[in-house]
């Protein structure tokens, strides 16, 4: 066998062994959230930094997407004489596809990056083995708060984009292009179904659910992805790395999603 395809072999099963290490990661968390004992300070703080910190950024992206896609939906609409169906399209974009997938990349941005560059320089400063000489399992001390946090922030900060959204298509149909009200709201009431609405939430969960675990285990696992780099430099490309493979993971899981709902 040539040289090249045992490296390919090598390299396919670093990865599948990488991946295992991710799932035993996120049984281990899950375990930690099941079983008590509870505390609720930590997740209250992971609450706010994740949620209450994001706010401001999500309000403003869920504003101009909702003006964007009334713009560009308007000017489509009208070449059809179907300027009715504009408040449809709007409310439809949002609810089943941009706001989760824009709501997380967001929030991937924002505490996603951060979150993996804490638990990176944690493990490379033995921060988190000196939890565990102190019998404090860093599992239920760092890493179960967050990922309860993604799971419940995400959605909401989901609903906080689309309902901003809808207002800002609102601003741009209505008070920019004379669209009617009634027939703005009404189209979206008689289009937007509960099946849209699991969507949503289903895939807002999902979302939040990656983005944490990838964040908290690229940080936490941080020796088997700097392949030789360490300190800042190790910090700083799994970083990086935590952003792309949680980017890429909401894209393919919002599809696979989307087919499975549908």
């Amino acid at each position: 066998m040539s040289t090249y395809k045992l490296q390919a072999i090598s390299t396919i099963e670093r990865k599948l062994v990488r991946l295992g290490v991710a799932g035993l990661f996120l049984l281990e968390t899950i375990r930690t959230i099941l079983v008590p004992p509870y505390s609720l300070k930590p997740l209250i703080k992971q609450i706010a930094f994740i949620g209450a910190r994001s706010m401001l950024v999500i309000i403003v992206a869920g504003l101009f997407v909702g003006m964007v896609i009334a713009l560009q939906f308007y000017d489509t609409l009208l070449r059809f004489g179907s300027i009715s169906l504009l408040g449809s399209a709007v409310g439809l974009s949002l609810i089943r596809e941009l706001g989760p997938v824009i709501t997380a990349l967001m929030v991937i941005g924002r505490a996603g990056s951060a979150i993996c560059a804490e638990i990176g320089i944690m493990r490379v400063d033995n921060q988190i083995d000196a939890l565990e000489c102190m019998a404090i399992d860093p599992y239920r001390y760092l890493f179960s708060p967050r990922i309860l946090a993604g799971v419940i922030c995400v959605p909401i900060l989901t609903s906080i984009f689309i309902l901003v959204g809808i207002f800002g298509g609102y601003f741009v149909g209505v008070i920019l292009f004379g669209v009617s009200p009634g027939s703005y709201f009404q189209g979206m009431s008689d289009t937007i179904l509960n099946r849209d609405i699991l969507m949503c939430f289903s895939k807002s969960i999902v979302f939040g659910l990656l983005i944490v675990w990838i964040a908290c285990d690229k940080g936490f696992n941080l020796h088997l992805d700097t392949r030789g780099a360490y300190g800042s430099e190790g910090v700083s490309r799994i970083t990086t790395e935590s952003v792309v493979i949680s980017s890429m993971a909401i894209l393919f899981s919002d599809y696979l999603l989307s087919a499975l709902i549908l």
